[in-house]
């Protein structure tokens, strides 16, 4: 285990971030969930690994924030990542009403709406979440996103509402946890864009 400066800590939430969306959700939650429980070497050679074995490019702004983290700058897992030039188009489409054959949130609903109020919450929305071509993850599926008052933690945040919907219901659909004021990222920008608000403090 290792600890982090406040620096490299927002810089790997914010790699996080970045490549929700692009990587599987199991490999984003896994790589933040290391991450927050300070297992950053575990958590860089399976961001590392996933990118490569999943073909997910990043661009050199991401290359260079990724690059900064690392216990070795130079690490070859890194070096054999593609770049791209520019961040690709979400390969999800999101609306606030789902099919007729989606699972009832009802539960999830009100296990979140309690933990938001722990993690300085603002507001939780929900948003239905069907895949396009090219989509890491291919089941439609709720996802769920606090927004927070800043500072926040988004890793504390996104730790605790994962954990707690899969331990209590045992569903695992993605959660997000972002900071009011702060630009989003595309993939969290458009599921907040067509998400309907649960709870506001």
């Amino acid at each position: 285990m290792s600890t982090m400066d406040q620096q490299t800590y927002a810089t790997v939430t914010d790699v996080c971030a970045r490549l929700t969306g692009r990587l599987a959700d199991d490999t984003v939650r896994s790589v933040r969930e290391d991450y927050f429980g300070g297992e950053s070497l575990q958590a860089e050679t399976t961001l590392l690994m996933s990118l490569a074995y999943e073909r997910v490019g990043i661009t050199p702004e991401e290359h260079a924030l990724i690059r900064s983290t690392l216990d070795d700058p130079d690490n070859p897992d890194l070096a054999a990542v593609t770049i791209i030039p520019e961040v690709p188009a979400v390969p999800y489409h999101f609306s606030p009403i789902a099919g007729p054959h989606a699972p009832s949130p009802t539960a999830a609903d009100a296990l979140l709406m309690e933990e938001a109020s722990r993690h300085h919450g603002r507001r939780l929305r929900r948003t239905w979440r069907t895949p396009l071509d090219g989509a890491p993850d291919n089941t439609p599926t709720w996802v769920y996103v606090l927004q927070i008052a800043p500072p926040g933690n988004e890793l504390r945040a996104f730790s605790a509402m994962a954990s707690r919907l899969w331990v209590t219901l045992h569903e695992k659909w993605p959660v997000e946890a972002v900071t009011e004021g702060r630009l989003l990222p595309p993939y969290q920008a458009a599921a907040l864009t067509a998400a309907h608000q649960l709870w506001s403090s």
